[in-house]
Formats: structure tokens, sequence, C-alpha cells
């Protein structure tokens, strides 16, 4: 990945990445995030395993980033890009819909 992709990904990160490190860990902790997304064989849901992994990315200084985190990053992008497209009518407050985007480090309420 060059430089140019990086900086796009960076910053597509980081505009729909919207909870921090400290809140999403704290979401990530609670009975609603590990109830939400897809889970297989019973395990840990994908959104969830990404909410860690963007913990850590969120953490890290952006010259330690590697190819592997970038690519994680536009995974995330496109995600939460393609939640947001597919809102529910109505109040989303308590809604898997939320819940899921925010395993994945956006609340749509908060922006």
């Amino acid at each position: 990945m060059d430089g140019e992709e990086r900086e796009e990904t960076w910053n597509d990160f980081h505009e729909l990445v919207n909870m921090t490190p400290a809140v999403l860990e704290k979401w990530l902790e609670s009975d609603d995030s590990r109830d939400a997304g897809q889970h297989q064989d019973g395990g840990e849901s994908t959104g969830h395993a990404s909410g860690r992994r963007i913990v850590t990315i969120l953490r890290a200084r952006k010259g330690d980033l590697t190819d592997d985190d970038y690519r994680h990053m536009r995974k995330v992008v496109g995600y939460v890009r393609r939640h947001l497209a597919q809102r529910p009518s109505g109040d989303v407050r308590d809604t898997r819909w939320r819940y899921s985007l925010m395993n994945w480090g956006h609340d749509p309420l908060d922006g």
C-alpha cells in the first residue's frame, strides 16, 4: 500500500471511527456489545473482535501501523459506510443496528 492510499485510509478511518479508545473499550465490556453482530460457533462476534483491534490501532502511533492494520482500517470504513446506509427508521438508541456499529467504533448518535 503506497503512502497516498495509507493517507486516504487514515483520514476515512478517523472520520468514521468516532469513539475514543477508552469509550470503545468500555463499550466492548458490555453485554449489549457481546450480544451484537454475527457469532461463529458461539464465539466472539466479528464486530467485537474488530472493536478490540480498533482500540489497538487508535492507540498506536501512525508510523507504527502496518499494511495489515491499514487493511483492517479499510474494512472498518467499508463496514461503517454500508451499515450507515441501512439505517432503520425510528429511534435507533437501543437497537442491534447501533450496537453493531459501535462494535466497529462508530456511534451513530454521536455525530
